[in-house]
């Protein structure tokens, strides 16, 4: 670095470091111990499910009725497995967040503060795979009970930042776009489908607020 006149200035054909805002991040040691608790307590037996192998793959086994179980304990822990990527801990998460959306009915909207936590963090990671799982979840969350889409309005601030830096972010490397479509996985198509599911689900605020966080989102229901 050269200096001219008490100023300094850079050497030539040089470029300033990458800014790095779609680097996945990596929890600090206090955050990786809520991101993995779904771990430590799956390694620990405390859930009620277990691995079911058969030729269609796998499956999990609820040794409880899943009616009966406790969402405000269960829902926020299977929540903070959004984090995982390493199986069969990500697959269990997964599959048993869908398992308990499927089967909560009007049990699930009083836990909604309860997961914005865990969505935040998992969203944060940057990782494009773990936002994808996270975006699905969150369109099957605001369809899975009356009022829930209304509930996360409120809590728009704290999640839609990323889907503000994320959503033009399209893959589009030859025969991988058809593969990321067909399962469901380029990052701004999952966006903007969840941005219009929270519109839907959302009531007569959810427009506002959305557009206030992300101004190029334009109303579903005005494209109809």
């Amino acid at each position: 670095m050269s200096s001219v006149a008490g100023g300094y200035f850079a050497p030539k054909d040089s470029c300033p470091p990458k800014a790095g805002a779609f680097r996945k991040r990596v929890p600090n040691d206090s955050s990786m111990n809520v991101c993995t608790s779904f771990r430590r307590l799956y390694d620990r037996n405390d859930f009620p499910i277990s691995i079911m192998h058969d030729a269609k793959g796998n499956k999990i086994n609820w040794k409880v009725d899943i009616e009966k179980l406790d969402l405000h304990h269960y829902l926020p822990l299977f929540f903070s497995g959004l984090c995982e990527t390493e199986e069969p801990y990500a697959f269990l998460a997964r599959q048993g967040i869908h398992d308990l959306l499927d089967k909560g009915g009007n049990r699930i909207l009083p836990v909604v503060p309860q997961l914005i936590i865990p969505i935040k963090r998992a969203l944060n990671t940057r990782d494009p795979h773990v936002i994808a799982v996270t975006l699905k979840v969150l369109q099957h969350l605001v369809e899975s009970a009356d009022m829930v889409g209304e509930a996360l309005v409120p809590y728009y601030r704290q999640i839609l930042p990323i889907f503000n830096l994320f959503k033009n972010k399209n893959v589009n490397i030859g025969d991988k776009i058809y593969y990321s479509q067909q399962k469901r996985e380029n990052i701004g198509d999952l966006i903007e489908e969840t941005l219009e599911k929270f519109e839907l689900t959302g009531g007569e605020d959810a427009f506002i607020n959305i557009k206030y966080m992300i101004p190029t989102y334009e109303s579903v229901l005005s494209r109809n």
